[in-house]
């Protein structure tokens, strides 16, 4: 958004104000970023090395109330408030993070230059300027740089007036103290690795200030000192400087032309309210977007998977932050069993809930209840029983989809063994009604080119193709290929789910500990997510898959890869392992326990379930970690 401005009415013109506000020239280079991070100041550490490989123009001081006002006149009424910035070369305050951007907004288009805020990094670089005590002055300020700095109940009024004070060795005035400073990036934890021109994580809650101000301690005003604020707020501490570069950082916005691989974080964590059940067992997610930016995952927390004690917890991962919250209770019917939970964002205001209840403690009789939550699933309606009958052919799998028809496919194992297949339950018209096409007929034969009325495999996935037909993939039932190799079976229904037709994927089978996933991205193509082999249940000259490097080299790898199909389901073009290379050793809990990631290895086994948020972002929960990466990513 830009503001358009009538100028005639301003003694200063467009073409005056890029001379107006003075730039230094920062060079390019490298540096320690951060302190020791004693007490308080935990989040100055690690110190890391942080390559700036652009060099960049910063603004000589902060923004003034003329420079601003020239954009924005109304915030003449806000001057002297507090007692701080009167005068027109006072630096202006009371500007919120979005109120800076949108300056440089303006001022990029003024001027056809690219203006921006600077990320934490350059400011932190060029504010040093190549020091490393306290402040670019040595361990302390000299008096002429201190403006009342300590704690403040009543702002005591001084002058923000910028430019008076000793600039540093870069040029730079007032990077200690005068007014705190916007930040471009989000708020996070450093990491202990060389970074090369960091821009923060890729969302959070709060976005970092710098520099400190007027009326605070002066300990607040260090080099390495980090602050933040809430986007929106605005107050009489705080202002920004512009940077001017070549180079365009966003670090709030998915750029789904770059790739993303974000590290691995848990999504299953111990409620702090001792009062909601928490049990030793948790297991079988699912995991959905929510149309207010968080991401929710849902799944069973129990001692015994077939004891009356199981609950349903959920997580969420709000907009912009670094770690789930604790699980709260989502659903329980008091002492019956509640194995298969499914939730779905139908991308029209709502989040479906589906789950299995048992009759007993097992997980065989099962009915399907289903719920609604039109608020981002912070309440749901009241339970509403789909399939009534306590019976096999129920136990609700995580991966609701849509077919091209707008059919919704919820599927379910079709009973606790196994080898017992998959169903699928079908609403045509809007999940007001739901059935499942099975006839009744006994197990069939998942043979190469038999047909049957259940899918293949237990825990499938399942999707619609373009054609109005539909296609699954499974876990057990394996069929042999042509060479007489056991594989993953693939099932295909051209008549709604009625019938199936059996055939050997191309990709091995999984076994206990596993589920897959198979789901179409936004961008078109059919993602699968499987594990290359059973870590414990694969002999060992059969384990692993050939994956191909950029330079046409393969190499054998393990665990969690993900394959891409363009033609819906006839070919897999793209086969990649999910790890980024780096060496981590992770708890993937449930029944996955410990294990080792790194360039040629990926988690093991664990219960996948996937969605693709609006931003183009792949989100995978596997029974305990939340992968996130993008397509980008997959294909390069």
């Amino acid at each position: 958004m830009f503001f358009t401005l009538s100028l005639l009415s301003f003694p200063i013109s467009s073409t005056l104000l890029a001379q107006d506000i003075k730039m230094v020239e920062i060079p390019s280079g490298s540096f320690y970023m951060g302190s020791k991070g004693e007490g308080e100041d935990y989040d100055e550490a690690p110190i890391h090395k942080v390559i700036i490989s652009h060099s960049f123009r910063m603004g000589e001081t902060e923004i003034t109330n003329r420079q601003y006002e020239i954009f924005r006149p109304e915030h003449s009424k806000l001057r002297g408030k507090n007692g701080v910035s009167t005068e027109d070369d006072d630096a202006v305050v009371n500007v919120s993070y979005n109120d800076a951007l949108e300056y440089c907004r303006w001022l990029s288009k003024k001027e056809n230059k690219n203006y921006r805020l600077p990320t934490e990094a350059e400011w932190e670089y060029a504010c040093r300027a190549g020091t490393y005590t306290q402040y670019y002055t040595g361990d302390g300020i000299p008096s002429s740089m201190s403006r009342n700095q300590t704690i403040a109940r009543d702002y005591k009024p001084v002058s923000l007036k910028v430019g008076v004070t000793p600039p540093n060795s870069f040029g730079l005035y007032d990077m200690h103290g005068n007014v705190e400073e916007w930040c471009m990036d989000w708020y996070g934890a450093y990491s202990s690795e060389e970074e090369i021109d960091p821009i923060g994580p890729a969302n959070g809650e709060y976005r970092v200030t710098r520099g400190g101000s007027h009326n605070t301690p002066a300990r607040y005003l260090r080099s390495a000192n980090r602050m933040a604020m809430i986007p929106e707020d605005k107050h009489s501490l705080t202002g920004f400087r512009v940077v001017e570069s070549e180079i365009s950082l966003v670090s709030n916005v998915i750029d789904k032309e770059k790739a993303y691989f974000l590290e691995p974080i848990p999504f299953v964590i111990e409620p702090k309210d001792k009062s909601v059940p928490f049990y030793s067992h948790n297991h079988q997610p699912s995991v959905t977007w929510c149309d207010n930016g968080d991401i929710i995952a849902a799944w069973f927390s129990a001692n015994e998977e077939n004891g009356r004690g199981m609950v349903v917890l959920s997580s969420r991962l709000r907009k912009g932050a670094d770690s789930w919250e604790p699980a709260q209770l989502f659903y329980k019917v008091p002492d019956r069993n509640m194995t298969g939970t499914s939730i779905f964002n139908n991308k029209k205001g709502e989040i479906y809930h589906f789950n299995g209840v048992e009759a007993a403690g097992d997980w065989q009789n099962l009915m399907v209840v289903m719920r609604k939550s039109n608020d981002n699933g912070f309440t749901w309606s009241q339970s509403k029983i789909i399939a009534a009958e306590h019976s096999k052919r129920h136990q609700i799998i995580s991966g609701t989809s849509y077919t091209s028809k707008e059919w919704i496919l919820q599927a379910c194992d079709a009973g606790p063994d196994g080898n017992a297949g998959t169903a699928l339950l079908i609403s045509k018209d809007g999940g007001i009604s739901w059935k499942d096409e099975w006839d009744g007929a006994v197990m069939p034969d998942f043979s190469q080119g038999k047909k049957g009325t259940t899918i293949a495999g237990i825990h499938a996935g399942v999707v619609g193709l373009k054609d109005g037909s539909i296609m699954a993939l499974g876990r057990g039932n394996s069929i042999k290929n042509n060479d007489g190799i056991n594989k993953m079976p693939m099932s295909i229904s051209q008549d709604g789910g009625r019938g199936w037709t059996y055939s050997a994927s191309e990709f091995p089978p999984i076994d206990g500990g596993q589920r897959l996933i198979l789901m179409r991205l936004n961008e078109g193509p059919i993602l699968l997510v499987s594990f290359t082999d059973h870590p414990q249940r694969t002999s060992k000259s059969e384990r692993g898959m050939l994956f191909t490097k950029s330079d046409g080299t393969t190499y054998k790898g393990y665990g969690m890869y993900a394959a891409l199909s363009y033609d819906d389901g006839k070919s897999w073009k793209v086969k990649k392992l999910l790890t980024d290379g780096k060496e981590r050793f992770l708890d993937g809990g449930a029944w996955t326990g410990n294990f080792i990631m790194d360039k040629n290895n990926a988690e093991p086994r664990g219960y996948l379930a996937a969605v693709q948020s609006p931003d183009g972002m792949i989100h995978i929960v596997s029974s305990r970690l939340h992968y996130r990466f993008n397509l980008k990513w997959l294909e390069e």
